[in-house]
């Protein structure tokens, strides 16, 4: 890969990583819900979860997926139905997480990375970055590269919107502004299915 392809594919990363989607819409509500450090897990979930889903699509699995359409409308139907519930908890909740409480909770290391395998933006991601820029000359060290590219950008872009919503804690704290906006990023977590359902 030349580093003119590199730089392109860093920017990719970058610019996909960072733009909103279900996964940035939860860390941002966790921000807001459970403050920076005890969202840390869910942000290191987000990117070794993504980076193993690009290595199964780089070393195989989206031609799987691609030769098996059954197989994709169900880990989209499963997806969706996930991406579902995570709106209505983030919408639901009603109060700011304390270190100690038991009830609310941010999303786990392991949640997060399995969510990436049916995270729909996710899918979109991996299967465009390996068909755009893996070198039929070099597939292996390709996919190598693509992955190592995300895994640099991946979480500095992700935190970013935890840091986001810390910073917001102050001001909802105000316990009819967290509902309202607990409210509307259930939505907008839900509204991220739409390119799904087209």
């Amino acid at each position: 890969m030349s580093s003119e392809a590199f730089l392109a594919l860093l920017v990719y990363a970058f610019v996909t990583s960072i733009t909103p989607g279900p996964n940035n819409f939860m860390l941002l509500a966790s921000g807001v819900n459970f403050g920076f450090v005890r969202t840390i897990p869910h942000m290191l979930g987000i990117g070794i979860g993504f980076l193993t889903l690009l290595l199964g699509v780089g070393f195989g699995l989206g031609a799987v997926l691609s030769a098996f359409p059954m197989l994709h409308g169900g880990l989209k139907i499963a997806g969706g139905a996930y991406l579902l519930y995570l709106a209505w908890r983030i919408g639901m909740s009603r109060s700011l997480g304390k270190d100690g409480e038991a009830q609310a909770r941010p999303m786990t290391f392991l949640e997060a990375a399995a969510f990436q395998w049916v995270n729909p933006k996710a899918w979109v991601m991996a299967v465009t970055a390996m068909a755009v820029y893996t070198s039929p000359e070099s597939p292996f060290l390709s996919v190598l590269l693509i992955s190592g590219a995300f895994a640099l950008v991946n979480l500095p872009s992700v935190s970013s919107w935890a840091g986001f919503g810390m910073v917001l804690r102050g001001f909802l704290a105000d316990p009819v502004r967290l509902k309202w906006f607990n409210i509307g990023m259930g939505l907008l977590l839900a509204a991220t299915l739409w390119p799904m359902l087209k």
